[in-house]
This record gives C-alpha cells, sequence and structure tokens, in this order.
C-alpha cells in the first residue's frame, strides 16, 4: 500500500465509482444538519469569470444545482437562481462536479451529473439561461442512455463549448455480444455558438472508468484532453490526446507509472497548455515506479514528457494537484493533511516548469473541503475552495519573490 493505506483500502473496498469512500479532508460531503439548498450547504462549488469580469459559480446541495455570480471577487453573491428544476440524485462521485461556461453568444451552459440505478452509471444533463435569471429544462447531453460520467466542459478559444467524458456505450454493446471490452471510453462532442451539442463520439476505447479529466487548448478547435487511460495488465496510467476539431489525435502516454490496480482511482489529472504552446501534466499515482503526486511538461506537443517531479509531501497525503497556465507564468496548487487540517500549497514557475518556486501554504482549514481549483482574469490568478468551515473563498495569489 506504500504512503497512502487508508486511501488504497478505501478504493479496494469499494463496490463502484459512485459508493466509493472518501476522506472527510479529500471530499466534502453535505454536512448531515445542512438541508438548505444555499452554497454554505454545497459540497462542490465550479467558478468561471465571465467576459465582464463577475465571477459565476455552479454549486450542488441536497440535489440542486444552484448558480449566483459576484461583481467582487466572491466577498457577496447575488441570490441563487436553480440551474435544474427539482432535486435529483446527484453522481456523489469524487471527481464528479457541476460545470459552467459562458459561451461566444453571451449565453450560460450549465452541465451535472445524476446517478443512474445501481450499476455506476450516470447520465449527464446539460441546460442553458440566456439572461442568468431563469434555465431551460435540462436535457440529456447525448440519446445514449448506457452511462456518461465524469464530464468536463471548456470554453474554446473561439468561443464554441467543448465537452469530454468517459461513456459506456461500447462497453454495453460489447457485452450484449458477448465480447470482452476492458474499462470505458472517451466520449467528446462540441456545441457551437450555443446550440445543443452536435452528435457525440467515442475518441478512444478502453479507459479507465473514472476520473476528473484535463483538458486545455492548443489553439482554437484544437482541444488537449489528459486522462487515465488502461495499458496491458490493468495499467492505469495517464495519456494525452490532442484533437483537430472532430478529429482525435494520437494517443501519447505522459508516464509509465505502471499502476496496476482492480478499481477506480477516484484522482483525475490536471493540464494546462501555456502561451508557447508547452504541455503542463500534473496527476496522482501510486504505480510501482513512482507514487505520489507528479508534474511534467512536453515541448512537443504532448508527444513526450519530461522526466516526472515529485510535488508535494508523502507524508501527508498530498492529492487534487491542478496546474494553471496565466500569461507567462504556471501555477500548481495540491492539497495535504497533516492529521489535524487539510492545507493547499502552491508552486509557481516563470521558465515553463523548468524550476519552480518553493511550495508555500495558500489555505487551510480543519473541516471537511472541496479540491482546490485555480482560475485566471486578466494578470490575476485566484484559488477558488469550498469548505466546511469557512464557506466559499476565491484567494489572490501573490507572486514568488
Amino acid at each position: 500500500m506504500r504512503s497512502y493505506p487508508l486511501l488504497m483500502v478505501a478504493m479496494l473496498l469499494s463496490p463502484g465509482p459512485i459508493s466509493a469512500q472518501e476522506h472527510q479532508h479529500d471530499a466534502m460531503e453535505p454536512a448531515s444538519a445542512c438541508k438548505d439548498v444555499k452554497l454554505s450547504c454545497a459540497d462542490k462549488a465550479t467558478p468561471f469569470f465571465a467576459k465582464d469580469g463577475s465571477l459565476w459559480l455552479a454549486w450542488s446541495a441536497n440535489g440542486r444545482i444552484g448558480v449566483e455570480h459576484s461583481t467582487d471577487l466572491g466577498k457577496t453573491f447575488t441570490p441563487a437562481v436553480m440551474a435544474n428544476h427539482h432535486a435529483e440524485k446527484l453522481d456523489a462521485g469524487a471527481d464528479s462536479r457541476p460545470q459552467i461556461v459562458i459561451d461566444s453568444n453571451g449565453g450560460m451552459v450549465v452541465a451535472y451529473t445524476i446517478a443512474k440505478g445501481t450499476d455506476f452509471a450516470g447520465q449527464v444533463m446539460v441546460t442553458r439561461s440566456a439572461d442568468a435569471k431563469t434555465f431551460a429544462m435540462p436535457k440529456p447531453l447525448t440519446d445514449d442512455v448506457i452511462s456518461q460520467r465524469f464530464v468536463s466542459f471548456s470554453l474554446d478559444p473561439s468561443g464554441d463549448v467543448f465537452a469530454a467524458w468517459i461513456d459506456k456505450r461500447n462497453l454495453a454493446a460489447a457485452h450484449r455480444a458477448a465480447k470482452p471490452y476492458d474499462g470505458a471510453a472517451l466520449a467528446f462532442a462540441w456545441s457551437t455558438g450555443g446550440k445543443d451539442f452536435a452528435i457525440t463520439r467515442i475518441a478512444k476505447d478502453n479507459t479507465c472508468e473514472c476520473c476528473r479529466i484535463g483538458v486545455a487548448f492548443a489553439g482554437p478547435h484544437k482541444p488537449a484532453v489528459m486522462w487515465r487511460n488502461m495499458y496491458p495488465g490493468s495499467v492505469r496510467d495517464h495519456a494525452i490526446m490532442t484533437f483537430d476539431g472532430d478529429k482525435p489525435g494520437p494517443v501519447n502516454r505522459v508516464a509509465v507509472d505502471d499502476w496496476k490496480i482492480e478499481a477506480c482511482p477516484h484522482q483525475g489529472p490536471s493540464l494546462a497548455i501555456d502561451a508557447k504552446g508547452g504541455y503542463h501534466a500534473t496527476w496522482f499515482t501510486d504505480g510501482a515506479k513512482r507514487q505520489g503526486l507528479f508534474y511534467a511538461r512536453s515541448s512537443d506537443g504532448g508527444k513526450t514528457f519530461s522526466t516526472p517531479m515529485q510535488v508535494g509531501n508523502n507524508e501527508r497525503q498530498p492529492s487534487r494537484p491542478f496546474v494553471l497556465a496565466a500569461g507567462n507564468t504556471l501555477w500548481l496548487a495540491w492539497k495535504e493533511f497533516d492529521g489535524d487540517q487539510s492545507t493547499v500549497s502552491i508552486m509557481q514557475s516563470r521558465d515553463a516548469g523548468v524550476t519552480w518556486s518553493k511550495p508555500r501554504v495558500a489555505a487551510a482549514t480543519k473541516d471537511a473541503s472541496d479540491h482546490p481549483l485555480l482560475i485566471a482574469k486578466g494578470g490575476d490568478t485566484y484559488l477558488s475552495w469550498l469548505t466546511r468551515e469557512e464557506g466559499y473563498r476565491l484567494i489572490p495569489l501573490e507572486n514568488a519573490p
């Protein structure tokens, strides 16, 4: 079990993704006494900066998806508007969270995932709003009824919306034909000009059944996607693919960690692409060759990556890394737990990831918390973090000396 005994035991004992156990410090479940539908009762909150600089949040609480915004960088928020019209059984997976983007027409797109049945299936629901005051009736992202989970919505530089998720339609088809099929598949779709999503497609079969998907853009209609792939022998290491519009590119392995596991790790990667086209990847592994959090960079469009650099202190159970490219600076954030409190540590690089500043703590909490996320507006970078004790915080990040 090496450095992550409790986490690994939880994963191995779990019957499947939706019911997997999580540490309190590593996932934020709604408080038992918090039954209201409001941000203070939310378990996950996803930020998005609109063109006018306002901060928008999509959050989940007690089966509802709320949307609210702030014009003072998170100090105060408008009253929430519900994006779904009634309480639903939301996907409680640690890497499943509501998504929010504002497309090229100024329309708001919100997505979330509901849990289906008992076979660890999900269905991605999408709703839109032209005025952020009312939302259309949510409808499925795709007509396929089998399963979609761990969706990631991203705004393309052109203003279109790109969606990627883990899909099980080909797994179901293989089972019906009595044929073998390992894992699930990486699927994608585009929404152009605020319209409905086009026909969904499978980009890669035989992926891990989870986790969070990392997305960044190498240019207009050139999304790069990082996911936990499946390799022979049930090895679950990370891969990257760069699309050219609807055309998936080659699959490139980020690192040979050799994590062989018959379970869902529930620890997805993060990906950023800087202004000069450099790829920056960060991820969690408990493989035979390395254990913990790691970062690597690529200068050839994601074809090959540098030797992975360890991130964080393995004695403090580091988790949930997130990387962001903002101007000429790279930011890297992750979570740690010392047995008493959770902290979010950050580092930055000003030379495209060759060297990094020393880690420093940006925030801490003694209760449950959501994953740390990074977001930028203009030349400023912020840590977005929802905690049970302190509530939602948008924390400005200062440059290291």
